[in-house]
């Protein structure tokens, strides 16, 4: 997780991709519950890999992840963005027995028995345009035999959405500690998949894990919609998504909604598909389909499709708007 977003500014200038809240979450805490949820056992260590510049609070707040699932966390830094395969050796004191690596920007749902004789499972999703992704191929066994980054003509369209399980990781780190040796480079980087290739051609058996729904964060546009999808989910598992303290004055909340703690409501419509952090105030709006982060204060506003970063104020006629943290439009 050690990229800045760039795709998702302003909202990233500030904050680190992972930690952006999707339903009163971060993605990489929703994540990791996720996998650990697959996995159905215990975990024993969390390492994230982030950058130098994240700083003393983020560090803390993914070791309160890992601690919360019962694991130690620990920090790793990557300092040049060289690639998936460079990204995972600088855990390399990390890298060994059963090990799930993911990359932190896209969440998932599953419902799928993880098959621990493998020597190694692939997360996969069938999608409509497989030239977009990297998609693995499979024989008359459900094993993997190919992975193929794009293709142009088409192979497969079971893409890979960047989660993996390996039996042993420690047979991945000898592989792509020669990938570096090597310099081994594709694209300007270290990639994964010449380990992973690397393992097969000595024996190891790969298979897919398919999951029901890929939701990516990469962009403004797809994070709103992956809110939403979030939040019907939660709906259908009957969480409660209101938190305590909250001030409703003529207010109604159009479920599904997620509202966080102290959060003051006047005269204002929430909903459907809104997220709403801690400490916010909605006065004289109407909100749908949006995410507001933290300490906001939204006024006069007809929102749709928006998405507000922490601390910032909004009084305005615009809808679809996106604005970074301590933002102030007035």
């Amino acid at each position: 997780m050690a990229g800045r977003g760039s795709r998702l500014r302003p909202h990233t200038l500030t904050i680190p991709k992972p930690l952006i809240p999707i339903a009163g979450k971060p993605i990489v805490h929703r994540l990791v519950e996720d996998i650990a949820k697959v996995l159905d056992e215990k975990i024993d260590e969390i390492a994230f890999i982030i950058g130098e510049d994240f700083g003393e609070k983020v560090e803390t707040d993914l070791k309160k992840i890992a601690k919360s699932l019962g694991a130690k966390g620990t920090i790793y830094y990557q300092d040049k963005p060289l690639g998936t395969g460079h990204a995972i050796m600088c855990a390399k004191e990390s890298l060994q027995g059963p090990a799930v690596i993911a990359y932190a920007d896209t969440l998932f749902k599953a419902d799928f028995t993880l098959d621990k004789e493998a020597d190694g499972v692939i997360w996969v999703k069938q999608v409509k345009n497989p030239s977009a992704y990297g998609v693995v191929q499979l024989n008359e066994n459900r094993e993997i035999t190919n992975l193929v980054e794009k293709p142009e003509e088409f192979v497969s369209d079971l893409a890979v959405i960047g989660i993996y399980y390996f039996k042993d990781v420690a047979i991945l780190k000898n592989e792509l500690q020669e990938v570096l040796d090597k310099n081994i480079i594709r694209g300007g980087e270290y990639q994964i998949n010449d380990g992973i290739e690397a393992m097969k051609s000595k024996g190891a058996k790969f298979v897919p894990g398919k999951v029901d729904e890929w939701m990516d964060c990469g962009n403004k546009q797809v994070t709103v919609e992956t809110n939403t999808r979030v939040l019907n989910f939660l709906q259908e598992d009957g969480e409660n998504m209101i938190g305590e303290n909250l001030e409703n004055e003529n207010s109604e909340i159009i479920p599904p909604c997620f509202i966080g703690e102290n959060v003051v409501l006047k005269n204002a419509k929430i909903g459907p598909n809104v997220s709403i952090g801690n400490g916010c105030r909605i006065t004289d709006s109407t909100v749908e389909n949006s995410l507001i982060q933290t300490f906001a204060e939204v006024t006069n506003a007809n929102l749709k499709n928006a998405m507000i970063g922490n601390f910032a104020k909004f009084n305005g006629r615009f809808t679809e708007i996106s604005i970074g943290d301590y933002s102030v439009l007035e």
